[in-house]
């Protein structure tokens, strides 16, 4: 197709760029027939489909959505597991197609950000192996748009920095993104895409799990929102703790960090518990399960090249 289009392109050109005479310089006529070549490459790869296979590694699942273009087609998840191979998480993630419907040879595209430094790399070789290209990986020199007003940009998280892309893109600015993960975590975007900082909480499942380590008497439970606050048993009282008490503490510091920004600000939730415990915060807060994904693929976006 592209020796064809070389041969078509040329012969029109030829009449505009090239000299009449063809024995003149011929490095002229090369470049022409080298630029025509790489704008039919470009045209192919626009006119190609292009299927988005975005991946977020956190320290308790890896979430990964596929775009059809611009359109969420598909999530879903699986738990981070370290000690697996990059085969193991390969076989996984094809089979979660297949019963999907999808085929892994449609993939066209990658991109990663992981928070687990050890499975970043298993994570890419294993999908390197079903999808045969190389994924782009959130990390310092990618194309962001946020500037990272911190002490040690450095130290900033590659999901607290998806976060923010999506949030600066999507919504009005000041904005807080909440995410409840591992850890509870508040990041502040101001205007101007600026990345201002945050606030970093033990996650619910963490709590948990040092409650019923750490009291003989306690032990770990569902986390299922009680029907009243004041829990007349064992059990009741952790849930009250946790979805009630985790709720609280989001109302509490998105009050105090509106008043220590002089404004208030728009605020969105993602994270696996974000639908169980936003519903029970007094602030209006819009949730978004998905707001990860997106930001990954306006990092992609931002960092392709046609």
């Amino acid at each position: 197709m592209v020796g064809v289009a070389r041969l078509e392109l040329a012969a029109s050109w030829s009449q505009t760029r090239c000299p009449t005479n063809w024995a003149t310089p011929r490095k002229q006529c090369y470049y022409i027939l080298i630029d025509i070549e790489n704008q039919v490459k470009r045209n192919q790869k626009m006119l190609r489909k292009i299927m988005l296979l975005a991946i977020d590694m956190g320290n308790t699942a890896i979430k990964f959505g596929v775009f059809d273009g611009e359109i969420l087609v598909f999530t879903a998840r699986m738990l981070t597991v370290r000690g697996k191979t990059g085969d193991q998480y390969a076989a996984e993630i094809k089979q979660i197609f297949s019963l999907r419907g999808f085929d892994c040879a449609d993939i066209t595209d990658l991109v990663i950000s992981s928070v687990v430094p050890e499975l970043t790399e298993v994570i890419c070789s294993g999908v390197e192996i079903i999808a045969g290209i190389k994924p782009v990986v959130v990390k310092p020199g990618l194309k962001t748009g946020i500037n990272i007003l911190i002490d040690r940009p450095s130290e900033l998280g590659a999901d607290l920095l998806v976060g923010a892309v999506a949030a600066a893109t999507k919504y009005t600015l000041p904005c807080l993104v909440v995410d409840l993960g591992t850890a509870n975590k508040i990041s502040v975007v101001k205007k101007g895409n600026v990345y201002a900082g945050g606030i970093i909480a033990p996650g619910i499942d963490v709590s948990l799990s040092g409650l019923s380590l750490s009291a003989s008497q306690l032990f770990s439970v569902s986390v299922n929102v009680p029907s009243k606050v004041i829990g007349t048993n064992t059990i009741d009282c952790m849930q009250s703790g946790i979805v009630f008490g985790t709720a609280s503490m989001i109302d509490g510091m998105i009050n105090r960090i509106n008043e220590e920004l002089g404004s208030n600000t728009f605020v969105v939730a993602t994270g696996g518990y974000a639908e169980k415990i936003i519903p029970h915060c007094k602030t209006n807060i819009h949730c978004e399960k998905n707001l990860l994904l997106h930001g990954l693929k306006i990092i992609f976006d931002k960092n392709s090249s046609i």
